[in-house]
């Protein structure tokens, strides 16, 4: 029975897989890295002896407990962020179940009952447990699981007017991402931002930032908050944070620091000492400046690269975090096609998705762009 076949068999089809058995880093050019998920590529020295060692000490203890490399990962990322204290999850999913609890919260705290609303964005993506999958504001994801958790109100992206209309006294947060990732690539404008910011600070409204894409350098800063200027009262990461580990984070800021007290919320595996110890070196490298200048530097050299492609009508996004739309082509297919010739990349709705590890090298995103620019220029 081959590895394809037995997964078939026995794990749950809930994957739409493509015909792939990935067993190490040498087999393709990545321009997905793991759904943004390898944020240093494959098998990082200085990221591999962290973890090696750690599984050597100890792999996991109970958050009844203090261990060190939570701690130390901890500070690093306030430090860098900005950001008061953190709650530590196992994905972005649970990181934004956290922010979504911390908000009610607060404004139960502080308000009472009847003001749990959150305004969420339509086309975007927040996750698929039942809380995140409410919050996402795409028809498609809301179907089988019925009832769905109420308490969400879903505004047009870019649409000022529309957000003002729904920002009602029973809201208590606004959740957005800034580069709708899962939505097909889609940055939100830089007066739609301001005027969400501006806002909800008059009534009280916290913003959440679900940064679970794009955080840790994916767009060219830490933060995609730091491109609009502005700063979320609570930010959720995963993905690329972590080096290919799975883990998540909840940042809060100082009014939403004390918000979450003993028993109203936990993880099992949160605060992992193994994970911890990968994603410290994930944040000692991709918080560097000169780092995520070079993550800059490579989108717009993918961007020049693709710009005279004709199949190509527009690139999308920030950094390496792009969508391209193409002309005539299925962008499924192409996906397809890349895989048979050794790329790796992925789909966003109608567009190709490339989110290449932000430690690619220029001779790799050449070959992958060959590759990719042969396919697009093929005749349909």
């Amino acid at each position: 029975m081959t590895i394809i076949e037995k997964t078939d068999k026995y794990v749950m089809q809930s994957y739409g897989r493509l015909p792939a058995v990935i067993e190490n880093a040498e087999q393709y050019i990545d321009f997905g890295s793991g759904v943004g998920t390898n944020s240093l590529g494959y098998c990082d020295d200085d990221w591999v002896n962290a973890v090696c060692r750690q599984a050597k000490l100890m792999q996991h203890t109970s958050n009844y407990y203090y261990n060190t490399p939570s701690a130390d990962f901890a500070e690093k990322l306030c430090d860098i962020t900005g950001y008061t204290n953190v709650f530590f999850g196992n994905s972005g999913a649970e990181a934004n179940e956290c922010a979504i609890k911390t908000a009610r919260k607060y404004s139960f705290d502080k308000y009472g009952k009847g003001r749990h609303t959150i305004i969420t964005l339509k086309n975007s993506f927040h996750g698929r447990t039942l809380a995140t999958i409410s919050a996402t504001g795409q028809d498609d994801f809301h179907n089988y699981f019925f009832p769905f958790l109420d308490g969400f109100v879903y505004a047009e992206p870019n649409d000022t007017v529309d957000l003002a209309e729904k920002l009602g006294s029973h809201v208590c947060a606004v959740m957005l991402e800034y580069v709708q990732g899962e939505g097909g690539v889609c940055p939100l404008e830089q007066d739609f931002v301001d005027m969400v910011y501006m806002l909800c600070a008059e009534k009280d409204v916290l913003v959440i930032a679900d940064e679970v894409q794009t955080g840790a350098g994916r767009t060219g800063k830490f933060l995609c908050q730091e491109h609009f200027g502005h700063k979320a009262d609570i930010v959720t990461m995963a993905k690329g944070l972590f080096g290919g580990l799975p883990g998540g984070v909840c940042l809060f800021g100082e009014k939403c620091s004390e918000v979450l007290t003993a028993g109203t919320h936990g993880s099992t595996y949160g605060g992992n000492p193994v994970v911890m110890s990968g994603g410290i070196v994930v944040l000692d490298k991709v918080s560097q400046p000169e780092f995520l200048s070079e993550v800059i530097k490579k989108g717009d050299y993918i961007r020049e690269k693709l710009s005279a492609v004709n199949e190509i009508a527009s690139i999308d996004g920030k950094g390496l975090m792009l969508g391209i739309t193409l002309k005539s082509k299925n962008a499924k297919e192409v996906m397809k096609k890349a895989l048979d010739n050794g790329l790796l990349v992925l789909v966003a709705k109608e567009k190709v998705r490339l989110l290449p590890p932000l430690t690619i090298t220029y001779d790799d995103l050449d070959k992958g762009l060959e590759i990719l620019i042969n396919i697009l220029g093929e005749k349909t």
